[in-house]
């Protein structure tokens, strides 16, 4: 399975950008990211011993599309922090490929080559 080789987040563009070890690109769009964020309460799990409330419904609060850290998880996924204190989702390599592959097929777009036009 592929794995990231490079994961830089575009602010400007509100996108990640994950490059993957087997030339493909993927743009994630962070509002995407974080409406499909497998979070505890999405998926229903337990993480470890502790059992993680699920997130306030309610209005959004500020920063809820913005990223603030992004951290790797042991080798095979990535951690998000998002500015309005959301930290739930941990994004696999496997998840973010079907996420990737997911947004190419909705945008009907080719999938971007790296280089500029």
């Amino acid at each position: 399975m592929p794995v990231p080789k490079k994961i830089k987040l575009n602010k400007e563009k509100d996108i990640l950008v994950i490059e993957w070890d087997n030339g493909k690109i993927h743009n994630f769009p962070l509002k995407f990211l974080r409406d499909e964020s497998p979070d505890a309460s999405n998926k229903g799990e337990t993480i470890l011993w502790k059992h993680i409330p699920p997130p306030p419904k309610g209005p959004d609060l500020p920063g809820k599309y913005e990223i603030e850290s992004i951290e790797q998880v042991g080798s095979y996924a990535i951690s998000i922090k998002w500015k309005d204190g959301y930290d739930y989702g941990i994004y696999s390599w496997e998840l973010l490929l079907k996420m990737g592959d997911y947004i190419e097929v909705v945008n009907n777009l080719p999938p971007e080559t790296g280089h500029h036009h």
